[in-house]
């Protein structure tokens, strides 16, 4: 799998962001407030009239019906995700081209990237780091960064539904960057998620790209500085 390019995110032009970043090609952004409209609002309306055409365009009813089922699936997986502080959500797909001995070139690779918030004790941002990462033993590979943005930390976890559950048994990396904010009172978590175990070290180095971008002021703006960290 090759090293995407980083490229600027449209976070870059917006003026009510809190967080800027850039993000690798093969991500493909999740418009969560479109997927997510108020019942009976005008985004719902947009929502249907933009679904109705690939509706259409399916054989039968029983396809349709699974569709929607589906579709009804991830809205609720995306509500899940901002009930809990989530604010980014990206689709990646990447080509399997790392080369192995007697391996062909391998399946799509699909992860899942995203930007969430949490609050946490007002501490130094160096302190809010190793906390983030430390206060249980779940969690494996720590690494301690010194970004642009300011001091962070990696950890990275499996997670493996339970055999009650509807959820595929397959094994679930997640590797995380713990990004403390300036006001050091809450940090930005970026996450990573694949069920490719084996390509972990090229997740990993593709998140550290991410969080090398981050900034919590606006890069564009001249004169802007970050506060003192």
């Amino acid at each position: 799998m090759d090293t995407p390019t980083i490229s600027f995110h449209d976070s870059f032009n917006d003026p009510h962001a809190e967080l800027w970043f850039g993000e690798p090609a093969g991500y493909t952004a999740l418009p969560v407030d479109a997927l997510l409209p108020a019942p009976d609002s005008p985004d719902a309306d947009e929502l249907r009239a933009s679904v109705a055409p690939f509706l259409d365009s399916l054989p039968d009813e029983m396809v349709r019906q699974q569709f929607i089922a589906q579709f009804a699936s991830g809205q609720r997986l995306l509500a899940t995700l901002c009930d809990i502080g989530t604010v980014h959500c990206s689709i990646g797909l990447h080509r399997d081209d790392v080369e192995e001995s007697g391996a062909d070139v391998g399946p799509p690779l699909l992860s899942l990237f995203t930007i969430s918030w949490r609050d946490t004790k007002v501490a130094p941002r160096g302190v809010i780091a190793a906390r983030a990462v430390t206060a249980t033993g779940k969690r494996a590979h720590i690494e301690f960064l010194e970004l642009p943005c300011g001091p962070a930390a990696l950890s990275e976890t499996v997670l493996t539904a339970s055999a009650d559950s509807d959820l595929p048994q397959q094994p679930l990396l997640q590797i995380h960057a713990h990004l403390p904010h300036p006001d050091c009172k809450r940090l930005a978590v970026l996450t990573v998620s694949t069920t490719a175990m084996s390509r972990r070290e090229e997740y990993r180095e593709i998140l550290r790209q991410i969080a090398g971008t981050v900034s919590f002021a606006n890069p564009l703006e001249a004169g802007t500085n970050e506060e003192p960290r």
